[in-house]
């Protein structure tokens, strides 16, 4: 579909490999082939591929919520080797939860005049419900894949994926 990208959030090892600070299970796991079908296909179309990556500083005010993850420069916050991005494929790195504050989402979106995003990764309940509030918030027709997607808790992840729909007008398919 002309002006469409695929967003795939926080693939990193922190969160996707058993050995990560912030491991979301095995639900992480299961969705990497998944993700990995979707961003060759959407290469292959000439899709916008866009991988959005937490990339905190040490004393990141976030790590008194959560275990400290992702920090800049460390192994745990690349994208796992099973997704690693291939040229022409975006790397956008973001010092919260949030896809827009403080990156360059918005410029490269408008920049590919996207008009439709698919959204693939993790956690559910956190960064991409928030990215997807926030592409709906800026006109945005927005897909989820659920098996796409996961979370570290199911009953959140079930809470977001309905939310998004009900709240965000979002696509869960």
């Amino acid at each position: 579909m002309p002006g469409s990208a695929w967003i795939i959030i926080d693939v990193l090892v922190d969160f996707i490999d058993k050995r990560g600070t912030l491991y979301c299970g095995p639900t992480a796991e299961k969705i990497v082939p998944f993700i990995r079908e979707k961003v060759e296909h959407a290469r292959q179309a000439g899709d916008l591929v866009i991988y959005m990556t937490d990339n905190h500083k040490i004393d990141d005010k976030e790590f008194r919520m959560f275990p400290r993850h992702a920090v800049k420069g460390t192994p745990g916050a690349q994208i796992i080797p099973d997704l690693r991005p291939q040229r022409g494929d975006i790397v956008i790195p973001k010092p919260t939860l949030s896809c827009f504050y403080k990156t360059k989402l918005d410029e490269v979106l408008a920049r590919h005049k996207v008009k439709h995003v698919n959204a693939l990764g993790v956690c559910t309940s956190i960064c991409v419900m928030d990215m997807v509030g926030e592409l709906r918030n800026r006109g945005y027709a927005v897909r989820v894949y659920k098996k796409g997607v996961a979370d570290f808790d199911q009953k959140y992840h079930r809470f977001a994926l309905e939310r998004m729909v009900k709240t965000y007008g979002a696509e869960v398919v």
